[in-house]
């Protein structure tokens, strides 16, 4: 996790090459696509910007298929789809973005926004375009005169464009769905505006110093599109006014959202220099937090609201908003740096610790939740966790940030599946199901169609659909954990050399029908948390695994027990919109047995779910028996949270008993970092 993973900036083809299943075929491992070539497909790195090593595709391209679609599904059907119903910071009727001199929804509208015109596009839900739209008009409708747009908020008399840096990247979206060439010219005027703006006023307040890298990155997708060179001067201007994220031995602040967010911002920067040190910058911020925060599985840290000194127990959580904010700068990372490394972050917050921040029916969310956690309930655990609330409830009304930014986790991550590379080919590093509609070598059009299981099975089919033929290159992520990879094409099974964290590069003519097979064998690892008393965590493959605890559901009246800070819309039926408390009615605190330093796990597979949705205990698609003993001492604490880990050499009890271990996404309480037992 330590190493710096910038060498992906330059291609680097390795000497093994697959035997070629035909002449045509070159199929070699790299570290990374080839950037060394302008695409003649998409957009990419105008002069003088960097070129990505991959591109997304217009939204709307690609179709998820499996458990991504029917994770979308839930979206729309719960929370997602039903919060302009129920938040009174979606009321239309005197909302910020709609209604001229308003202040009600600044933040929360453009945050739910983001996420819900994403799903409503790549589910190509007619109904949900068309309230987003509504949206769309009214911000395009009320810019003023002087460029300006949206909420005027003030602080100490300085403009604050913190909201409107969600909306930019809102009317991004809309505009690769739509083309309209208002986003284009809004965004142009808004910027203008920026540039009158003295240094002295610019992004002073908090949330906009900490975040100007959102604002950078919309800068440099306009210049993007229209070449503009002002635009350069301007995302100089951001930079130097923003928050400084290229300290080396610590950060501008450690507000949880705020570190998973801003810390891409110096290689966003390095798209425009193209100086290595705000690449590294962007690593080292990733890397620090997770050294003295992120001793534990999920692929996030431990900060509740904020990161403090002596709080790094696994028991710590994380907000939802954290956590999509995390896996939005994987992708962003990913595209920039072709660096596989950020595939591997972003799956692991994506398959085992997001998923347990929602409920399963997708209509409640957590505030904040830890990879130990053993009650989920309406309780106020300052000082046990950094805020004080009802925080770990699974409620409608979980604090109004992750209520609302919630959405952008699940769509943007779908329209991440596969990608477009400079040299008019196509890359998969986030395996799902999905089909992708685009354009490779010259301008030809094909659909990608990859069927999977994974992360719940270790094979993925790839087939082309295309008019003719065409040669271009496919690139396929070998995940950091895999050994003994197999790759076929058209059921010819090629043997590779098993080298890791790359890439393999299959350049051929295709056809029609043909079809690939990449086959990921996985096996159950071990993790050593050794800043977190030598804890371990158990993987297999890709999917960490929690202790299953038995969970007893509890309702309760949202209105009652909702964070201070909430508010229904009026003629909302709370009835429909419970908040539940989650209770352990099983024993958690075990320790794992390891004889000889390996556990002894036997897999147990189980039938796919028939709605596809594996991320609930009566629905995984396998369990795994281990062995453990109890530790007496390991107890609830004074704050009524799951205590911190016990001493190496706390006494455990003599019986071994059998536990039962499952996929960490499926557990909304979970043991994931255990004390071992040797004997």
């Amino acid at each position: 996790m330590n190493k710096i993973h910038c060498l992906g900036i330059a291609v680097l083809s390795l000497t093994m090459t697959i035997a070629s299943v035909d002449g045509s075929a070159q199929s070699t491992y790299v570290a990374s696509p080839d950037n060394n070539v302008q695409s003649r497909n998409y957009t990419n790195g105008r002069n003088p910007l960097r070129q990505p090593f991959m591109m997304k595709l217009p939204v709307g391209s690609i179709k998820p298929g499996g458990w991504v679609k029917r994770y979308l599904e839930l979206q729309r059907d719960g929370l997602t789809g039903h919060l302009g119903e129920i938040s009174a910071w979606l009321d239309k009727k005197n909302n910020a973005w709609l209604v001229e001199g308003a202040h009600h929804g600044w933040e929360e509208a453009p945050y739910w926004l983001k996420g819900y015109i994403s799903l409503a596009y790549t589910l190509g839900n007619q109904e949900m375009i068309s309230e987003a739209h509504t949206w769309i008009e009214g911000v395009l409708k009320r810019q003023r005169e002087d460029g300006f747009f949206g909420p005027a908020n003030f602080d100490n008399g300085k403009p604050e464009v913190w909201a409107q840096m969600l909306m930019l990247e809102i009317l991004i979206t809309y505009y690769e769905y739509t083309h309209d060439q208002r986003a284009i010219d809004l965004m142009t005027r808004y910027f203008r505006w920026e540039m009158t703006v003295p240094d002295s006023d610019f992004l002073k307040s908090y949330w906009e110093n900490s975040r100007g890298g959102d604002n950078l990155h919309c800068v440099l997708w306009l210049y993007n599109q229209t070449g503009e060179a002002w635009l350069l001067d301007l995302a100089h201007k951001i930079h130097r006014c923003t928050a400084n994220w290229c300290q080396s031995t610590t950060l501008p602040n450690w507000h949880n959202v705020n570190v998973a967010q801003c810390f891409r911002e110096p290689a966003t920067y390095w798209m425009l220099t193209g100086e290595d040190k705000y690449l590294r910058a962007t690593y080292n911020d990733q890397h620090l937090v997770r050294r003295i925060f992120g001793q534990m599985p999920g692929g996030m840290f431990a900060s509740d609201e904020n990161c403090r000194l002596g709080y790094v127990d696994p028991r710590q959580a994380v907000e939802t908003c954290g956590m999509v904010e995390q896996m939005a700068s994987d992708e962003i990372l990913l595209r920039f740096t072709g660096d596989p490394y950020w595939a591997e972050n972003c799956e692991d917050v994506a398959f085992n610790s997001l998923p347990a921040a929602v409920t399963a029916d997708f209509r409640a969310l957590r505030y904040l939740t830890a990879p130990n956690m053993v009650q989920s309930d309406t309780h106020n655990h300052n000082p046990g966790i950094d805020n004080r609330g009802t925080f770990l409830a699974m409620n409608p009304f979980s604090s109004r940030c992750c209520q609302h930014n919630h959405a952008q986790g699940w769509p943007y991550y779908a329209e991440h599946l596969v990608l477009a590379t400079p040299d008019n080919g196509a890359a998969i590093a986030l395996y799902a199901d999905c089909s992708a509609d685009m354009k490779v070598a010259d301008g030809k059009q094909i659909r990608l169609i990859e069927e999977t299981l994974y992360p719940f099975d270790e094979t993925i089919n790839i087939r082309v659909e295309m008019k003719g033929r065409g040669r271009f290159p496919l690139y396929l992520r070998v995940p950091a954990w895999a050994e003994d990879e197999t790759l076929s094409i058209n059921g010819k099974t090629v043997l590779t050399s098993g080298q890791r964290n790359n890439y393999i590069r299959i350049d051929r003519e295709w056809k029609n029908g043909d079809c690939v097979t990449l086959r990921l064998p996985m096996r159950f690892t071990v993790r050593q948390w050794s800043l977190n008393k030598n804890s371990v965590s158990v993987n297999y493959g890709p999917v960490s695994l929690s202790l299953k605890i038995k969970e007893r559901y509890v309702q309760r009246n949202s209105k009652e027990v909702a964070y201070e800070d909430s508010q229904w819309q009026e003629g909302a039926d709370a009835s429909q919109w419970f908040t539940s408390e989650i209770f352990a009615d099983s024993p958690w605190n075990y320790a794992l047995y390891m004889p000889d330093g390996q556990p002894d796990l036997q897999m147990v597979r189980r039938s796919w779910p028939k709605d596809n949705f594996p991320f609930a205990l009566d629905s995984v698609p396998f369990e795994v028996k281990a062995k453990g003993r109890r530790v007496p001492s390991w107890t609830m604490d004074e704050y009524e949270l799951c205590g911190v880990l016990p001493d190496e050499d706390a006494p455990r009890a003599d019986l071994l008993e059998e536990i039962t271990l499952v996929p960490m996404g499926a557990a909304r309480l979970r043991i994931s970092a255990f004390p071992v037992t040797n004997e």
